[in-house]
């Protein structure tokens, strides 16, 4: 296929990816808002729903490692629509069992488990064929339309899932989900996966057990220092903004009494601008230097976490509180796109085609297992010490993780080009 050819494809991949992760994405938190709701309204426990949250998390969390495997040693498009074929045979299982002898929460947790390995695979097969799929040029074109897919179903599922919740019947929600999950999986077949592939053929008669497989990708990665650096400021950033995501609702709702209906306005900003973000860097050239970007954009997450804690404090009129969180949230899903989309081109790049399913999967299970330990604790925190002085603390170890990791000779040894010039430009350059 010659290169003119090569690139019209990807073309229509970065479309049909961009179409197909915008069908399933919209189907599956449709679908997470009806169940939530369901399990609230029949049980009215709020344990049968957190038990519902846990298998959609241990289960990937736990499996994630060997996905990494398994992505790595066979062809990433028949993992891709083997996860969405099982998707869509789990829901009807479910709409089975929803006509013959109605729901129950065993057969909703079945399902829920099910759910989350099937996302896990298709979601890291999907993220290691990117740069199978289209041009080294558009990497940042499509980690953005990714990210702008998955901020319009979770701007648009909650209110079309509550505008239709209690209209229709919970057979009408599963046959639409298996609708849109039937969907993905003709647009996934048509795409080619290998197409711009550098991954190199295992050599002939070395067989690779599982373990050593496992063990190879760990060994890449500690041979990648830039890696381990993205990876380590990942972890640390992601365990510290737990305060912010447990504190937040916590805030807003207890402390300062905001009414659920401009509770909800504050975090729909948050997707608005992600969804905005994504639109600007899906259409502007490939961010240059793309580690310098997120070291600002978290030290902006930083502060906001800090200056969260404001209203505490302050004394601040209801519309002035409502608008300031509003501003708030609006800018971290901003910064939370600037900050992942230029990170993730740079590790598409930097990765070895043969090692991404393991390697993404590696950073996954890090970051995964450390969320419930971070939530666990802020937990405790909030119910122990004063709301401002732990968001007020944690956003100082935030910032102090990302300037120590992050430092500017860190950033001079990504990029070398910052090093060029004289001393003012370099300072300004790398803070």
């Amino acid at each position: 296929m010659n290169s003119t050819m090569m690139l019209k494809r990807a073309t229509y991949h970065l479309w049909t990816f961009t179409i197909s992760k915008l069908i399933s994405s919209f189907g599956s938190q449709v679908y997470s808002f009806a169940i939530s709701f369901y399990i609230l309204q029949a049980t009215g426990s709020a344990k049968s729903f957190a038990l519902n949250l846990i298998c959609n998390v241990l289960p990937r969390t736990i499996a994630a490692p060997f996905a990494g495997y398994i992505i790595d040693k066979y062809p990433r498009k028949v993992i891709a629509i083997t996860s969405q074929i099982v998707t869509t045979i789990a829901i009807g299982c479910l709409l089975v069992v929803s006509l013959t002898s109605g729901l129950s929460l065993t057969a909703i947790y079945i399902t829920s488990c099910i759910l989350s390995l099937t996302s896990m695979f298709s979601g890291v097969a999907f993220t290691s064929s990117i740069t199978g799929l289209v041009d080294e040029a558009r990497i940042q074109k499509a980690m953005s339309l990714n990210q702008m897919s998955i901020s319009f179903a979770a701007i648009a599922s909650p209110a079309v899932g509550g505008l239709l919740y209690g209209v229709i019947s919970m057979p009408i929600f599963l046959i639409v989900y298996m609708a849109a999950s039937g969907v993905a999986i003709v647009l996934e077949s048509t795409m080619n996966f290998t197409l711009f592939s550098k991954k190199t053929e295992p050599v002939e008669g070395k067989q690779e057990s599982m373990w050593q497989g496992m063990k190879a990708g760990i060994s890449y990665l500690k041979l990648q220092p830039l890696l381990m650096t993205i990876i380590w400021i990942a972890l640390l950033v992601n365990f510290f903004f737990n305060a912010y995501q447990v504190g937040y609702s916590f805030i807003l709702i207890e402390k300062l009494k905001m009414a659920s209906q401009h509770f909800g306005f504050t975090e729909g900003a948050f997707a608005v601008g992600m969804l905005l973000l994504s639109i600007y860097l899906s259409v502007r050239k490939e961010v240059k230097f793309p580690l310098l970007v997120a070291k600002r954009g978290i030290i902006i997450m930083g502060v906001i976490m800090g200056v969260t804690a404001l209203p505490l404090l302050v004394s601040m009129g209801y519309n002035l509180m409502f608008g300031y969180f509003i501003l708030l949230e609006f800018v971290l899903g901003a910064c939370i796109v600037f900050v992942n989309t230029p990170t993730q081109v740079m590790m598409q790049k930097q990765i070895a085609d043969e090692f991404k399913g393991r390697v993404f999967s590696i950073v996954e299970t890090f970051a995964m297992a450390l969320s419930p330990l971070g939530m666990i604790i802020y937990g405790f925190l909030y119910d122990v010490f004063p709301a401002h002085l732990v968001l007020i603390l944690s956003s100082g170890l935030l910032l102090a993780v990302v300037l120590i990791l992050a430092r500017p000779a860190v950033i001079r040894k990504v990029h070398p080009e910052l090093a060029e010039g004289t001393g003012l430009k370099k300072s300004a350059e790398v803070f």
